[in-house]
């Protein structure tokens, strides 16, 4: 099998991630996350057309009639819409949006409208970001005790690259944060680390059968030797992400993305950042062989 001088393009790999991280950092700070209801709190409102509609059209039709912020989905069957609005309930809601569709005339009926609280949201996302935070620290933790605190120095850094990218691309182009997309977070943070572990653990495994200091060139043995699995495991998972994203429906359409960001993104960040680092940080063989004891002669201690 080719091998690949992965660590010769290191410097230029840096240079990709630092960018695109200062960007996801400037995209999170200036348009901040377009969270959904499940944080924000809204109106749902649930409608059966008796055929399939366009989203698009809907989505037009209900913004000519003055509502904002308005995400337009189906919701099981393709006639089932799916109406989110990040605005308060009132009375009536749910029959003023059926007169607006039944005014293009499509046959509409309304199947629930109904409130969801900004409380129960508030609640979620504390959780769920202590619950992110609690998630990086064990891995650290981990990782620091099976290897070293070199290698879990740059794991952490490394799920945090991937974190803070695939946050800052949907804080870019506003896509809709909900809690399908939290728990694709949550599975990138996974998947990434997975990536992580398999390459350290080659990693360590040359280092320690290697007879040379010859860092970059123990990584890229290391690294070649998982290439193989690291191209099936990703390629198969995007395949059904790209399934799910296309024939999907709406409801897990920002789920899909999430995830094909975050294999993308993890399966970079394990060769690029969380291996790569380990030459930043100086890693070097006595980190994990320790030198052997001087002998002395005649027994002498």
């Amino acid at each position: 099998m080719r091998q690949f001088d992965f660590m010769s393009k290191r410097r230029a790999a840096f240079i990709v991630s630092i960018v695109l991280t200062i960007v996801a950092i400037g995209a999170l700070v200036i348009h901040g996350l377009n969270l959904g209801l499940d944080f924000t709190g809204g109106t749902l409102v649930e409608v059966k057309y008796q055929a399939a509609p366009a989203l698009e059209s809907v989505r037009q039709t209900l913004e000519a009639a003055g509502y904002k912020d308005v995400s337009v989905q189906t919701f099981g069957a393709s006639n089932e819409i799916l109406v989110r609005l990040q605005q308060s309930f009132e009375a009536g809601i749910g029959n003023d949006i059926v007169a607006h569709l039944q005014a293009t005339g499509d046959s509409v009926n309304l199947i629930r409208a109904e409130f969801v609280g900004a409380q129960v949201g508030d609640q979620l996302r504390d959780q769920s970001g202590l619950g992110m935070l609690l998630a990086l620290a064990v891995v650290m933790v981990y990782v620091a005790f099976r290897f070293q605190y070199k290698f879990a120095l740059g794991a952490l850094i490394s799920l945090g690259h991937d974190v803070i990218i695939l946050l800052g691309i949907f804080a870019l182009f506003g896509l809709d944060f909900d809690l399908t997309v939290l728990a694709a977070v949550l599975a990138v943070i996974g998947y990434s680390l997975n990536d992580t572990i398999i390459v350290y653990d080659r990693i360590r495994e040359n280092i320690r059968k290697s007879r040379t200091d010859d860092m970059p060139s123990i990584f890229n043995d290391a690294i070649n030797a998982t290439l193989s699995r690291t191209l099936s495991t990703s390629g198969t998972t995007l395949l059904v992400l790209l399934a799910l994203y296309f024939l999907g429906g709406d409801m897990i359409h920002n789920f899909a993305i999430a995830l094909i960001i975050g294999v993308v993104a993890g399966t970079f960040s394990s060769i690029y950042v969380a291996a790569a680092l380990l030459l930043v940080v100086g890693l070097k063989r006595v980190d994990l062989i320790p030198p052997p004891k001087e002998q002395f002669e005649d027994g002498a201690p």
